[in-house]
């Protein structure tokens, strides 16, 4: 695998993504609609959704590609793979919040080795470069010309740690095994960024005790790994693995590493 080349085209086809989605976003009142198990879409999903899923076939051809948006990715047995989200956060950015992200990531044997994660509304871009370090790329962006970067690095975790949860998916089940650990600052926000917020050393722990699915994690997962952190499965706190049967995700926590996990 060219790392470079996959760092270039995961990067651009996020920030021109990104665009149309904004687009939408901008505009008029736009139609929602409710898929198979509920979920809404939009067209900006799916006009993401194809403008990534083409260039990433376009670029690399023999790796295999799933996709939220094309249910019929949803049925092949892999290892390593192209995973995408291309509007993590729909629910979010059907209210207009802003957090909502694109996501992109490549799956190597099981785990997501590099990422991008583009919060367009928010003006935040974070990627795995080629050596699979994790940067942020200071505004505004430009889809061909990367930008300035900064590594980022998560945080050494002090005795009070700073949690960060789901906006729009809390629960009591969250909030009781947060109480299980001594809490500096809470905060929420939605989409991958919360995984981000951890790379970057904004927050301690995130723990998600509701259904994900891995085109949800695997980009958030990538940066967070690149900038030193963990995403562990909930029960026994093992890595959380990719390539699962349907692609759905247990129970997980992602966090900087230090931090003593409490039981189930």
């Amino acid at each position: 695998m060219d790392f470079d080349r996959l760092t270039r085209v995961m990067r651009t086809l996020a920030i021109e993504a990104g665009e149309k989605i904004m687009e939408i976003y901008d505009g008029p009142d736009f139609e929602v609609r409710a898929k198979g198990d509920d979920s809404p879409v939009t067209a900006a999903d799916e006009a993401a959704d194809a403008l990534i899923s083409a260039g990433l076939r376009a670029a690399f051809p023999d790796l295999p590609l799933v996709t939220e948006e094309q249910a019929d990715s949803h049925g092949q047995e892999v290892s390593t793979f192209l995973i995408v989200d291309p509007l993590d956060g729909t629910k979010e950015f059907v209210q207009r919040r802003g957090d909502f992200t694109v996501n992109i990531a490549l799956v190597e044997d099981g785990q997501p080795t590099r990422g991008v994660v583009y919060a367009p509304a928010k003006q935040r871009l974070f990627y795995t470069e080629a050596s699979g370090a994790s940067v942020e790329e200071q505004g505004p962006f430009d889809a061909e010309t990367p930008g300035a970067t900064k590594p980022i690095k998560v945080a050494t975790p002090g005795a009070a740690l700073r949690v960060v949860a789901s906006k729009s998916h809390r629960d009591a089940a969250t909030d009781d095994y947060i109480g299980k650990y001594e809490v500096a600052d809470m905060k929420s926000a939605g989409s991958s960024l919360k995984f981000c917020l951890v790379a970057t050393g904004e927050a301690d722990l995130y723990p998600r005790l509701g259904r994900t699915m891995e085109w949800d994690t695997a980009a958030g997962h990538a940066v967070l790994a690149g900038a030193g952190g963990q995403v562990v499965r909930f029960d026994d706190h093992s890595p959380l693995g990719y390539g699962k049967p349907g692609f759905e995700n247990p129970f997980f926590i992602a966090l900087a590493p230090g931090i003593e996990l409490a039981k189930p």
